[in-house]
This record gives C-alpha cells, sequence and structure tokens, in this order.
C-alpha cells in the first residue's frame, strides 16, 4: 500500500490531512487498537522516538479515554509495537 494514503493516528475522518503527507516522518503502529495507523513523528527527537508513546483510543480495552501502549520494535525504527492498553 502505497504510504501517502495510509491513515494517520488522530486524524478525524473529515480531516483534510487524514493522511501521510510528503516530507514528514512515521512510524508504523502494529498490532492493537491501532494497528495498521501511521504515527506522525516529525518533531520527535531521538530521546522521545525510542520511548514510544500512550496514544488516546476509544477502541481499547478501557473504551474512550483510554490509551494504547505502543513502543519502538528493536531493530526496526519504522514500526511501534502495541505493549498493552491502560485507562
Amino acid at each position: 500500500m502505497d504510504e501517502l494514503r495510509r491513515r494517520v493516528y488522530g486524524a478525524g475522518h473529515d480531516d483534510p490531512h487524514a493522511y501521510a503527507v510528503p516530507g514528514h516522518d512515521y512510524v508504523e503502529l502494529v498490532g492493537g487498537p491501532l494497528d495498521g495507523l501511521l504515527l506522525d513523528v516529525t518533531g520527535l527527537t531521538h530521546q522521545e522516538r525510542t520511548a514510544g508513546a500512550m496514544l488516546i483510543t476509544n477502541q481499547g480495552q478501557f473504551g474512550p479515554g483510554g490509551r494504547a501502549d505502543y513502543e519502538p520494535r528493536a531493530g526496526d525504527h519504522g514500526r511501534w509495537d502495541w505493549a498493552g492498553d491502560v485507562p
């Protein structure tokens, strides 16, 4: 699939920027409730990129307001794996 036609985490369905844009850096979210979405990491420092993220999602185990924990995949800087849901 063409990366520029992949949906970006946090973009609404009517958002004109719902898909990846050239010149930005993305990681693919793998597994869990956000599987397949891209996360824009363009403005993150190296330290922030290696720390992963707790991303708000309505689709996780804890429903609206819950978070999905995604951590960088060892040896693959382009993918973050789901580590579980938190309230």
